[in-house]
């Protein structure tokens, strides 16, 4: 299994958890919230560099 996958596995497990554990709108404010968070908190040459990459993933 690549890194990634094992990352992805992670992040729906972390997911399921928090959608049992919490309210579902606290759930989702998190799932959705520290993905944003992180990509703010990149500089805008990295910003690029991730749009770059996701472009070629898509096959643009």
């Amino acid at each position: 299994m690549s890194r990634n996958a094992k990352i992805a596995v992670g992040g729906v497990a972390v997911g399921l958890i928090l959608l049992i554990w919490l309210p579902w709108w606290a759930a989702l404010l998190i799932i959705v919230g520290v993905p944003a968070a992180a990509y703010l908190t990149l500089d805008p040459s990295q910003r690029l560099r991730l749009r770059r990459v996701a472009r070629k993933e898509i096959g643009r």
